[in-house]
């Protein structure tokens, strides 16, 4: 199927690519559905691309690039939410917050987005110690 995205036109996508956030994402509840689109080969930049609302992307990124010991515990609720077997089952991205120049953009490590790749199914974790990481991790500096 195609679906028009808000940073890389037209694409065609598979059902089976489709990402389930049962309770959307905070501020877009009503969103459900997503997809990854990769920026480039080997890039930790992606996009993540409502498939019914083509305004509603995000960029994100892989955090454990820029910051190799970022860490945080998933609850139990949120373990059987995501239908976590194995770690392994598990992808972690973090928002990107766009700034010109671009290297001036920063992460959003309060935040991560979880993601079960195996079960596509997903949610945006809110970590409860804010003052474990910072809203505004910058790129520029980082371990990359």
């Amino acid at each position: 199927m195609n679906i028009e995205t808000k940073f890389l036109g037209e694409v065609t996508i598979e059902k089976k690519e489709i990402i389930q956030f049962p309770n959307g994402i905070p501020g877009f509840e009503q969103i459900t559905e997503f997809i990854i689109l990769p920026l480039e080969k080997d890039s930790p930049f992606a996009i993540l691309q409502s498939i019914k609302q083509q305004e509603i992307g995000f960029v994100i990124a892989l955090p454990f690039i820029f910051k190799q010991d970022y860490t945080f515990d998933l609850g139990e609720e949120d373990k059987e939410e995501l239908q976590i077997q194995t770690p392994a089952d598990l992808i972690t991205y973090t928002i990107v917050t766009l700034k010109e120049p671009f290297n001036s953009s920063t992460l959003n490590l309060q935040a991560p987005i979880i993601i079960n790749h195996k079960q596509m199914i997903a949610k945006q974790l809110v970590l409860q110690d804010a003052n474990t990481y910072p809203l505004r991790f910058p790129i520029e500096g980082s371990n990359a």
